[in-house]
């Protein structure tokens, strides 16, 4: 793609590179690629942004502000501008799926062996009661830039949504450097900016489980969107013939059962996208289209199990995004 107008016809055309940043944060990798005439970030301003991030929400990163909070003798701490906006919309979307994405679900996460702590044991009825009373977003408030706990034990873990929002920090400080054709990636969250400069979108391949079968790979094009897939593949343990995901119910202390496989969602924000993936991957796959339609600025795509056989299922805006070639 060259770039000009006859207003600056007597202007060298300048030919848009490619670059591409990578490494490991958060526990995963991260990848992003942009179009320029030169590069205009490095890799120490991005490992920076990081290191901020992992300050303010990492459960892995001692002394963060998130584990100063959840320390038994804390009942509030400042948030900074990171952890606001996150815990802002972690209110939003609790309330939105009624319950079902829950901050204040780490003592049970815990419980179930993903914690930081790799419990190796299966938590009993009493552990899980015990716990449950530490449970729920009623035991938190907000006050100002304050977060208080109402139960002293209470815990949060921000896991389900802070890195998607890592995700949108990084695509904010790259349009701050007028970088606008960019596609990021941390951990399988992505969000993508304008387009390639041949003029197509960029591309992302949906991940498809072994246990999928035969299910069509899908390739979906991106303009100025977010996506990430989630699924109960992706992190799970087996203890004994008991095998389980990651995903637990705040409302019952256990792992989610659901027929869904995994759940691939579309929005304006990586945030957005990473936490209601949390949501979708705990309902009925008919109530999570249905409620996907109903607000009509998120598209999803589902694989479930039924009747022993594996079907597809969508929001009615996600073939847009589906490449036809």
């Amino acid at each position: 793609m060259l770039i000009g107008c006859c207003a600056l016809a007597q202007q060298p055309i300048t030919a848009l590179q490619r670059f591409e940043l990578y490494g490991q944060a958060q526990g995963t990798t991260y990848t992003i690629s942009y179009y320029d005439e030169k590069p205009r970030v490095n890799q120490s301003a991005i490992d920076s942004i990081f290191a901020v991030i992992d300050r303010s929400m990492s459960l892995y990163k001692e002394g963060s502000l998130i584990n100063q909070f959840n320390a038994n003798d804390t009942k509030r701490i400042a948030m900074d501008p990171h952890m606001a906006t996150v815990i802002k919309k972690s209110f939003a979307i609790h309330k939105e799926s009624k319950g079902q994405f829950d901050i204040t679900v780490k003592p049970l996460v815990s419980l179930w062996g993903f914690g930081p702590d790799n419990r190796q044991d299966l938590p009993d009825a009493t552990a899980i009661a015990n716990a449950m009373k530490t449970v729920g977003m009623k035991k938190l408030r907000v006050r100002g830039n304050s977060l208080l706990k109402r139960v002293p034990s209470l815990q949060i873990d921000l896991n389900g949504i802070a890195q998607g929002y890592t995700v949108d920090v990084l695509h904010d400080y790259l349009m701050a450097k007028n970088i606008t054709q960019f596609i990021v990636e941390v951990g399988g969250e992505i969000r993508a900016h304008g387009e390639k400069p041949d003029g197509t979108p960029f591309r992302v391949l949906i991940d498809r489980p072994e246990s999928a079968g035969n299910t069509i790979s899908h390739v979906v094009e991106l303009r100025n969107k977010a996506i990430t897939t989630s699924g109960s593949y992706e992190k799970f343990r087996q203890v004994k013939d008991y095998t389980f995901s990651h995903h637990i119910d705040p409302r019952t202390g256990y792992p989610i059962k659901s027929s869904t496989i995994a759940v691939t969602v579309i929005a304006e924000t990586a945030m957005d996208a990473d936490a209601y993936d949390n949501v979708f991957m705990a309902m009925n796959p008919r109530d999570a289209i249905t409620f996907a339609n109903s607000k009509n600025i998120i598209d999803i795509y589902l694989l479930y199990l039924e009747e022993g056989q594996v079907k597809e299922g969508y929001s009615k805006g996600f073939k847009k995004y589906l490449l036809t070639d």
